[in-house]
């Protein structure tokens, strides 16, 4: 077994750093531009790791990449900026709006904001399959209904009671 072609660095550190933290930033902001009904119950920067991380570890994994520490480097730098944009999002709050996704107002007083809507390219008909999950049938009741940054979509009562999702049947 050749440990050195297993272990030793195939391309220069910096220049794997330096793939890895601007595959990771273009895709951060792609996916931030992509809107916030696509991430599904996790949040856009949780899927941009897993993915990434996983495709950076298979490589070292299956041999695609020269060295195992080629596959390191990468993952470490995907980490490293996962973490290092979770901490200026936090520390810098107007960066963290940029950086961050926030919910967005789909319902107010009963009445649907068109706006969201067309930003998260979701038609009228949608809205009350949405409201059906959390046990409403008339948009009347709605106070307020918010797309979260996750996707998912929360919803506020008139009589203010907040609602939880509603499991579906089981099938038979």
């Amino acid at each position: 077994m050749d440990w050195q072609s297993i272990f030793a660095p195939s391309v220069p550190l910096l220049e794997g750093f330096v793939r890895g933290t601007v595959t990771f930033l273009v895709l951060l902001v792609l996916m931030r531009l992509v809107g916030q009904r696509e991430a599904g119950g996790l949040g856009i920067t949780d899927v941009l790791l897993v993915v990434l991380v996983a495709e950076a570890a298979a490589a070292g994994l299956h041999g695609e990449a020269e060295s195992v520490t080629d596959g390191v480097v990468l993952v470490s730098t995907i980490l490293f900026w996962s973490v290092a944009v979770d901490a200026v999002a936090y520390r810098f709050p107007r960066v963290g709006a940029l950086l961050k996704a926030r919910p967005r107002a789909l319902i107010e007083n009963g009445m649907l904001n068109r706006k969201v809507m067309l930003r998260e390219f979701m038609t009228p008909e949608e809205v009350p399959s949405h409201l059906r999950l959390h046990g409403i049938e008339d948009i009347a009741v709605v106070d307020r209904a918010y797309i979260e940054p996750n996707g998912m979509i929360s919803v506020v009562r008139r009589d203010r009671g907040e609602t939880e999702p509603v499991e579906p049947p089981e099938s038979l």
